[in-house]
């Protein structure tokens, strides 16, 4: 960033610093939650249900996030209590899990996961606050992607490590990241805006509506938001499912190895990508990555070796990593300039909730069945990929439907989640 002045390099740096540590306790929770709830109740189930609760209200959740971090007047304030609220979620989590009603621990889940999509692209959305436009501010982006992916292997890790001593001494890591991150955006310095028009309800009610019809009306758009829900309703068990592997192969402690192992494989992919700069249109890698991810996770049910298996997840996150560069690329090429933010934010939004039915399922496995519920999690890539040569091959019938416009004064990918990676992320998104 040597084009950057020395306040804005400053800036950059420490809006990095407080991205990692959010995120790192977003990646961390999930692993975390389901190990605490296989140490105080002997299953799986109950970890499995949380992350349901955690994951299910990022449908609506996310573009309204999206609305009221573009429209706050007082951004550190907005960004602090949204961070605030996830930290201490996480850590009423950790006293309550196995221990207080399970409807009372699935409400505050469900409510620090309203906070979730401020970690992703409303964190992402104060980099325009903090570099000017150009290429300072494109650099910014791609380190903040960075941090994506790194906060996606250290998260899992860190929590496994933590568990090692304690399960509930992870929530509490994971608790004490997200507090850190509340702590520091509120002294980011951040450039004003100029002045919005704060009439949330009606904006969002319009914007949401187009967004929807603008996914629908476009078969590229609707083709690989229907296949990445599908796929995400396998990845989002995968938490659980490893936990489980481990367990039924006499490795409590491998959850955390897999989980990070496919974590580093979708680092190692992007990177490649990013490099190599394929000619090959999105749309087949597309369909390598979601058939790449499901031929990675069947093999790893198959070994009997951690670290053969390890080696397969980290294959499969290759080519997750594949997909979501795929999908990103897809996503911006074919929605609308207008309407950019809200496909990126409907986009996650639907592939989270998509992930919580997902970790629901999981819920229901015990460690024996771990390697088979494994497979139906490869088998769900395969069909993913199958369902988007389907549609995008299927006559357009979409065509009529009426997109309403967006509002005329609002200035085209200027709300959280327009930039790469959006609330896609981690995994970049995501």
């Amino acid at each position: 960033m040597s084009g950057v002045d020395v306040q804005g390099r400053a800036g950059v740096r420490q809006y990095l610093v407080t991205a990692f540590c959010a995120r790192l306790a977003d990646e961390g929770v999930a692993l975390a939650v389901v190990t605490l709830a296989v140490h105080r109740t002997g299953g799986a189930a109950q970890g499995a249900f949380v992350l349901t609760a955690w994951m299910a209200p990022h449908v609506l959740a996310a573009p309204l996030a999206g609305a009221l971090a573009a429209r706050a007047r007082r951004p550190r304030l907005f960004h602090t209590s949204a961070l605030g609220g996830f930290a201490m979620a996480i850590a009423l989590l950790g006293f309550g899990v196995g221990r207080i009603p399970l409807p009372v621990v699935l409400a505050v889940a469900a409510v620090g996961g309203c906070c979730g999509p401020v970690v992703s692209g409303g964190m992402s959305s104060l980099v325009t606050r903090i570099c000017p436009a150009g290429s300072d501010q494109d650099r910014a982006y791609a380190w903040d992607a960075v941090v994506y992916s790194a906060a996606a292997i250290a998260g899992p890790g860190v929590a496994g490590l933590a568990a090692g001593l304690s399960p509930a001494a992870a929530m509490s890591v994971m608790s004490v990241a997200a507090a850190c991150a509340a702590a520091l955006v509120a002294v980011l310095p951040l450039h004003p805006e100029p002045a919005r028009d704060t009439s949330v309800a009606i904006r969002l009610r319009g914007d949401l509506a187009s967004g929807l019809a603008t996914v629908w009306r476009y078969r590229e758009l609707r083709a690989i938001t229907a296949a990445t829900s599908l796929a995400f309703v396998g990845i989002g068990g995968l938490t659980t499912i490893a936990v489980l592997l481990g367990e039924s192969r006499n490795h409590p402690e491998a959850g955390g190895l897999l989980m990070t192992a496919f974590a580093t494989g979708a680092l190692a992919g992007n990177v490649a990508i990013a490099r190599a700069r394929p000619a090959a249109p999105p749309h087949r890698l597309a369909v390598l990555g979601m058939l790449g991810t499901g031929i990675g996770l069947a093999a790893a049910a198959i070994v009997p070796l951690p670290l053969a298996a390890a080696a397969f997840f980290a294959i499969a996150g290759a080519c997750d990593g594949l997909l979501l560069t795929a999908t990103l690329r897809l996503r911006a090429h074919h929605a609308p300039p207008a309407m950019r933010t809200q496909v990126f934010t409907i986009g996650a939004g639907l592939k989270i909730s998509a992930a919580a039915v997902g970790s629901a399922l999981a819920g229901l496995a015990t460690p024996n069945s771990g390697p088979r519920y494994l497979i139906g999690i490869a088998v769900l890539q395969t069909a993913a990929a199958l369902s988007y040569l389907l549609i995008r091959r299927s006559p357009h019938r979409a065509a009529r439907l009426r997109i309403p416009a967006p509002p005329a004064d609002r200035p085209q990918g200027a709300a959280a989640g327009a930039q790469p990676g959006g609330a896609d992320g981690p995994r970049p998104g995501g």
